[in-house]
């Protein structure tokens, strides 16, 4: 665990997409969205936790029409830097979406594994319609083949932290997209 005074920009190896350029791409999709959805009367958002928290406030914010947001936890990773591959739902919504427009809101899709399960899922009860939004896109990792209709940014296969991602709970709070130091996790690859 870090200690309270510890400088998390110190684990910073370099900063992949800062500030400026992560909110002028969040306008665009915010822009990209209402013209998509210029015709519908009921958007919901559903934002996967806990790292699409940040990216989902900044794209509500940036959306100038009526939504409505939800939650959903859903986990894969735990504590290491991979998918763990086992997919659980850890926090559920709230209400209904049958008959609702539907745009699930994700910080990063990597093997997409765990945004295909919440997708079948999400199918299951249905929506009237069902898009995904992800901020980060890391292609070289994919595993499972997802539809996703808005794309932040396609990345490297790196590990981020930053702007909601973690690494062991902490980084959320970095205000843009940063690869962390090697140092930072190479524990997890020693062997006894």
């Amino acid at each position: 665990m870090k200690k309270a005074n510890h400088d998390l920009e110190a684990d910073v190896d370099y900063i992949l997409i800062d500030e400026k350029r992560l909110q002028s791409r969040i306008r665009q999709l915010a822009q990209q969205i209402e013209a998509d959805y210029a015709d519908v009367d009921d958007l919901l958002l559903i934002c996967v936790l806990k790292g699409g928290f940040v990216f989902l406030s900044d794209l509500s914010r940036a959306i100038k029409r009526p939504h409505e947001l939800d939650f959903m936890g859903v986990s894969s990773y735990g504590s290491g830097t991979e998918s763990s591959g086992a997919v659980q739902i850890i926090m559920d919504l709230k209400q209904p979406i049958t008959g609702r427009h539907v745009l699930i809101v994700e910080d990063i899709i990597d093997s997409g594994r765990t945004l295909n399960y919440m997708r079948s899922n999400l199918l299951a009860r249905s929506p009237a319609s069902l898009r995904i939004c992800t901020l980060l896109n890391k292609p070289a990792r994919r595993e499972v083949d997802v539809p996703v209709d808005y794309i932040g940014f396609d990345i490297p296969d790196e590990f981020v932290v930053g702007y909601g991602l973690d690494f062991a709970e902490i980084y959320r709070n970095l205000p843009y997209i940063a690869v962390l130091k090697p140092a930072v996790f190479a524990h997890l690859f020693e062997q006894d």
